[in-house]
């Protein structure tokens, strides 16, 4: 990805070695989502997941953070490239708002290190990356691009996938999309919530490609193969790949997040048709 010239964002919350406090059980988060196979289960698998964390480690027991890790060139230089995408997302974001009419209004990504309170409660790193309605925020653990890669998800485009896809929830709770959804589901039982979970996690990999279309037309950020690295990571954390890396069979009325071909094929049917008509994935509902 064609990044170091790029604007950084001005909206990077570093909270990075800020904790070492006990806390519990992480709180609910919405959007995204181990002992590897396990905590990416947590990210992209929501409560079934949670489930088995605490089969793993029982649940509400205390933990302690980390201390935390001393900044290196590395990291610093991989917070700017989380910066630089933000920025992406910002401008892309404002470019589409205003073909409707409306202003977009830019989320704050926070970045911290094993543990972080937001407006929805107290989460770890093991949360994965999570967007938080409640005081409209992106959080993320650098530390989660390792775990990435642990599980086949390779490249930068990768980590810039993960990102987009949380800010496609920030876009969903402008526009009224989150608060719908939260409203059905509480309607509705356990399989049929979490059928609505995936179309809206679907959507937001959706929003992600239409993204990636529109910075690449304005700015010609990608690089041969970045189109492929996002798809591959959208495949990698499918709820079936998942299931079946945890040990169990698959199970459907589990998914919250969609099949790893679900996941790619909305990334790219956003790629592809860079319109927010493309990407509703609650057509099948009315």
């Amino acid at each position: 990805m064609k990044w170091k010239s790029g604007r950084r964002s001005q909206n990077v919350e570093d909270r990075r070695g800020r904790g070492g406090r006990m806390m519990r059980r992480p709180a609910t988060k919405v959007g995204g989502g181990f002992i590897v196979v396990a905590l990416l289960a947590v990210l992209f698998m929501g409560e079934d997941a949670g489930k088995l964390l605490e089969v793993l480690g029982g649940a509400g027991a205390p933990m302690v953070q980390s201390a935390p890790p001393v900044a290196t060139q590395a990291s610093d230089e991989l917070a700017q490239f989380v910066s630089v995408v933000l920025a992406d997302t910002e401008d892309a974001w404002s470019s589409v708002f205003s073909k409707y009419g409306s202003r977009y209004a830019e989320p704050n990504l926070v970045l911290f290190t094993d543990a972080v309170e937001s407006a929805c409660g107290m989460n770890t790193a093991a949360t994965g990356p999570f967007y938080c309605p409640g005081d409209n925020k992106v959080y993320l653990d650098l530390s989660f691009l390792e775990q990435l890669r642990r599980f086949g998800a390779h490249g930068d485009f990768a980590l810039a996938y993960v990102i987009a896809h949380e800010v496609g929830h920030h876009v969903q709770s402008l526009l009224g999309t989150e608060r719908e959804v939260r409203r059905l589901q509480g309607r509705l039982g356990r399989a049929d919530r979490n059928a609505v979970s995936v179309l809206m996690e679907l959507q937001a990999d959706c929003y992600a490609g239409l993204w990636a279309r529109q910075a690449d037309q304005t700015r010609g950020i990608l690089d041969e193969g970045d189109l492929e690295e996002a798809l591959n990571a959208a495949a990698s954390i499918g709820d079936d790949r998942l299931q079946r890396m945890s040990g169990r069979r698959v199970q459907p009325e589990g998914f919250t997040h969609g099949t790893s071909a679900q996941r790619s094929q909305w990334f790219r049917t956003g790629f592809n048709s860079a319109t927010l008509e493309a990407c509703d994935t609650f057509a099948q509902l009315r």
